[in-house]
């Protein structure tokens, strides 16, 4: 058995493990650095009544607090499931670079899943978000604060 294909039976088990548990959806994530386990966790979506409880956030969120970096460039992750839009946004945010996943988003659709839809969603123009600006200037000025602070540990 590869490497990869060893993590990625880790991802399969979290998954198994949270699906029988009612935790969540059959979704599992294990993040790894150094060949060694840093984090592993599985969709909590049921049991916290947390829609941004998915595994690859759970285990990115583990794995922060462990590390004791928001920085997990050097990481890879593996995960059951190709990851929703925003669990890409958090594997942006966290700077892992190399994901490894499972099932597909048409995986996902069929189990009753968003996730295609959600990426239908980002590619239209009618996606059905009501996005508006307000108050631009005073928001705005908040990064002018941010920069003038001598403190600020940048992403």
């Amino acid at each position: 058995m590869s490497e990869m294909n060893k993590w990625m039976k880790v991802a399969y088990s979290e998954a198994i493990q949270g699906m029988l548990a009612n935790s969540g959806g059959p979704f599992g994530a294990v993040i790894i650095k150094n060949k060694k386990i840093i984090s592993q966790a599985h969709n909590e979506v049921l049991k916290t009544n947390d829609p941004t409880a998915h595994a690859e956030i759970n285990a990115i969120r583990e794995a922060s607090f462990k590390l004791d970096t928001f920085d997990l460039s050097g990481c890879i992750l593996y995960t059951s499931c190709m990851p929703c839009p925003m669990c890409l946004g958090a594997i942006f945010w966290s700077r892992i670079r190399t994901v490894y996943y499972g099932a597909t988003e048409d995986d996902a659709a069929r189990g009753g899943f968003d996730d295609k839809k959600f990426y239908e969603m980002l590619k239209s123009e009618n996606s059905g978000l009501i996005l508006k600006q307000i108050d631009a200037k005073q928001n705005a000025e908040l990064f002018d604060l941010w920069l003038k602070k001598n403190d600020r540990e940048m992403y």
